[in-house]
């Protein structure tokens, strides 16, 4: 599929998907014999991948790290899952500060909705 396909599928704009390969985080793309590219349903699922590692907040560094590791092959299977249980593992932390600051503001806005209420 040409690069517009592979944006509409993937949810990503063609300037991102461009971006993502210039920074080293997309496995080789194939070209046609036009010189386009030709994205597979497999570098579809990685442009979804990068995305989502990207919108939890993990850094280009680690991402392209991991981008590396993946062309390496399937000898560094266990050092790409120690990078996503290590990303898990921050993803619980900020979770857990999200939550909290999440009751916080409950209570806050619980205590406004009864002043509120109160009569001047």
């Amino acid at each position: 599929m040409r690069i517009s396909e592979a944006a509409s599928v993937s949810g990503l704009s063609v300037d991102t998907i461009r971006f993502y390969e210039k920074s080293g985080l997309l496995p080789p793309i194939g070209r046609g014999l036009d010189g386009n590219r030709k994205f597979s349903a497999e570098n579809v699922d990685w442009l979804v991948l990068m995305s989502s590692l990207r919108e939890t907040g993990m850094p280009l560094e680690k991402m392209r790290h991991f981008a590396e590791l993946y062309r390496s092959g399937n000898r560094t299977i266990s050092e790409r899952k120690q990078v996503l249980l290590d990303h898990a593992e921050h993803l619980e932390t900020k979770r857990a500060a999200l939550d909290h600051c999440a009751s916080l503001l409950e209570r806050k806005l619980g205590l406004y909705a009864e002043i509120e209420e109160v009569p001047a």
